[in-house]
């Protein structure tokens, strides 16, 4: 059953794949902002996935993104995070992101849940 305070985590190792130089988001070796949101998702639907009705899911809606500093390749990236809102099928979350030096992000997060295989099916129906 969902409800308020499920916490969960998510890690990632900052690669040459992962850094803003090879993802397009700017010139740097370091750490991408859009790694980072990938990291906050993952942690959040992870989180929850347990507590869903069988053949949901949830899909991200929202996402307040601060990324406060960087982060070379070789480190480990790590979010926490914790569900603080569950309101019918949506639900929010906050999330604090660090590498092994402190904080380097923080974020607001909304998903909702989701009947998979409809929700593919609406998706699939664009391409035809």
């Amino acid at each position: 059953m969902l409800e308020k305070g499920i916490k969960g985590s998510a890690a990632v190792r900052v690669t040459t794949e992962n850094t803003a130089l090879t993802m397009g988001s700017g010139e740097l070796r370091v750490f991408a902002t859009p790694a980072l949101a990938a990291l906050v998702e993952k942690a959040c639907w992870q989180s929850v996935a347990a507590e869903l009705p069988a053949d949901c899911g949830t899909v991200g809606t929202k996402l307040e993104l601060r990324h406060t500093a960087p982060t070379p390749v070789g480190m480990v990236v790590r979010c926490e995070c914790e569900l603080t809102g569950v309101e019918d099928r949506r639900l929010t979350f906050t999330a604090r992101m660090y590498d092994e030096k402190g904080e380097v992000g923080s974020a607001d997060h909304e998903r909702f849940i989701v009947d998979n295989a409809r929700f593919q099916k609406k998706a699939d129906a664009k391409a035809e």
